[in-house]
């Protein structure tokens, strides 16, 4: 299911998906978003009658955007360990370009008791849309002998996953990008060392 939008509630979601990064549901307001995409706060209540609507749809499109791309490295990359590979690069690059330094789901799960139902909803989805691609990812590897698992799968899984988010958080701390690169890399080496 595709979320439409008009190019200018785009605009605004686009945005507020780079707040969201930076600072997390209470880390920016719409006087913030009004600033950035150059509208007045008014017109941003048009697009999306209230913060947590925005946000809900926000989180929706970066699931969706989330699940095409994990579909497009089933679809090109066959290697199970290539596949982890290639999507922490791609968190890698947004890490080192600053385009996403953080992936919004990791920043609203932090906040999960504190913000709207709605939105928390969306977010354990994320995570349970992550978790399932993970585990069929290591399932393909335990099958094809290049990984072994000291755990289930499930478990395995949210302990990678649980890993690349943690590493985002030590490359913001550390205010360096190829933290991140350093540790995702040792978590796939982890699985294919057990093999």
């Amino acid at each position: 299911m595709s979320i439409e939008l008009s190019p200018r509630a785009t605009e605004i979601a686009e945005y507020t998906k780079q707040l969201l990064a930076a600072g997390g549901y209470h880390g920016f307001s719409y006087a913030d978003l009004s600033a950035r995409v150059n509208i007045g706060k008014a017109s941003i209540h048009h697009h999306f009658p209230s913060k947590a609507d925005l946000v809900r749809t926000v989180v929706r499109r970066h699931r969706e955007q989330a699940r095409e791309g994990l579909t497009a490295l089933d679809q090109h990359v066959a290697d199970p360990a290539g596949r982890l590979t290639a999507y922490t690069n791609y968190w890698a690059e947004c890490i080192r370009d600053g385009s996403m330094p953080m992936c919004i789901c990791a920043m609203l799960a932090a906040e999960l008791p504190m913000i709207p139902a709605e939105i928390a909803d969306e977010v354990r989805g994320y995570f349970d849309d992550l978790t399932a691609w993970v585990a069929g990812v290591l399932d393909a590897g335990v099958t094809q002998e290049h990984f072994a698992l000291c755990g289930s799968l499930r478990v395995e899984a949210q302990m990678f996953m649980s890993t690349v988010h943690g590493a985002m958080l030590t490359a913001r701390a550390l205010g360096n990008a190829e933290a991140f690169q350093v540790i995702s890399q040792a978590a796939i080496d982890r699985l294919r060392s057990m093999a």
